[in-house]
């Protein structure tokens, strides 16, 4: 499959940015890279790096070394200067089944605890600790741009909404699945669900009903900004939009997403004056006079030489 996709995204892609990395970093067929179990990281073009839940065999259930492994990635990945967007996918037939119940049934039942006040203590302890797996994607100051394929159930619609731009296939199809399991979805779904999806109808009847929503409804929602026929199309197109990100200016970009997620949770007056605050420091860079000259003689972002931040 992947290869298949390097020989569709070479052909119709500027080798500007899709070059002889791509092929080294997606051809590979070795499985996850240590340390990580359930997760596999590449490089495919200059500066963007690739995220690939990992467990193929397993649907990409999410087990207790993902729940981990994802905040040391996205840490690992948010200080790392070589790095400006991240593209988020996942292997084999669908995006994830979501919580693999089986794996992390001893947390989740049985916490530990001499009564009921320290269990439950116990309990809060390991949801924040679950809810800071996909808290650190939106805290990575790096565009996430997530590809989803099939299935993206449970856990996988908390992932996707803690996203910065989300694209999927044609086949892929999302579920609010903690209803049908007895509880209330406590790790991001319910608090960024209806901020990314305009309706609060629907938000409610998603996470109330349990029924799957389909791309063509995530497309019209706003769940999904964009739909593909297959998975090969989609990651060309996921790999051309982080190409486009990289070639920009990483104080630009990188400052975008920051105040986009501080306006979404505050007033548009507190916005406009973190806004502020934030670019009296950083209008003062380079980057705006490299930029402006670029513009002035009609060439692309992506031809300038911006250095790291």
């Amino acid at each position: 499959m992947f290869s298949g996709i390097v020989r569709s995204a070479l052909s119709k892609y500027p080798s500007s940015w899709l070059g002889p990395a791509v092929v080294r970093a997606m051809s590979s067929s070795g499985g996850p890279p240590s340390p990580y179990t359930a997760l596999a990281v590449s490089h495919p073009a200059e500066s963007v790096t690739h995220v690939e839940l990992h467990r193929p065999e397993k649907r990409n259930a999410m087990n207790r070394a993902f729940w981990s492994e994802m905040v040391d990635c996205f840490n690992e990945i948010a200080a790392d200067p070589d790095c400006r967007v991240v593209l988020v996918s996942g292997a084999g037939k669908i995006f994830t089944a979501g919580i693999d119940l089986m794996d992390m049934a001893g947390d989740v039942l049985q916490p530990e605890g001499d009564d009921m006040a320290r269990r439950s203590w116990n309990m809060k302890k390991i949801i924040t600790k679950y809810q800071e797996t996909f808290s650190v994607i939106e805290k990575c100051p790096k565009p996430v741009v997530v590809a989803i394929h099939g299935a993206c159930v449970g856990g996988g619609v908390d992932l996707i909404t803690a996203c910065d731009i989300r694209l999927c296939t044609q086949d892929a199809w999302f579920q609010v699945k903690e209803v049908d399991i007895g509880l209330a979805a406590d790790v991001g779904t319910l608090q960024r669900l209806p901020k990314v999806i305009g309706s609060r109808s629907l938000v409610n009847e998603l996470a109330l009903t349990a029924r799957k929503m389909f791309a063509d409804e995530a497309k019209s929602s706003g769940l999904v900004s964009r739909v593909f026929a297959d998975k090969e199309a989609m990651m060309a197109g996921a790999l051309q939009m982080a190409g486009e990100i990289a070639g920009r200016s990483p104080v630009a970009v990188q400052g975008t997403k920051i105040n986009l997620i501080y306006s979404r949770d505050h007033s548009v007056a507190e916005g406009l004056d973190y806004m502020a605050n934030w670019n009296m420091s950083m209008l003062q860079t380079e980057d705006v006079m490299k930029s402006a000259q670029a513009s002035m003689e009609k060439k692309s972002p992506k031809t300038i030489s911006f250095s790291k931040l």
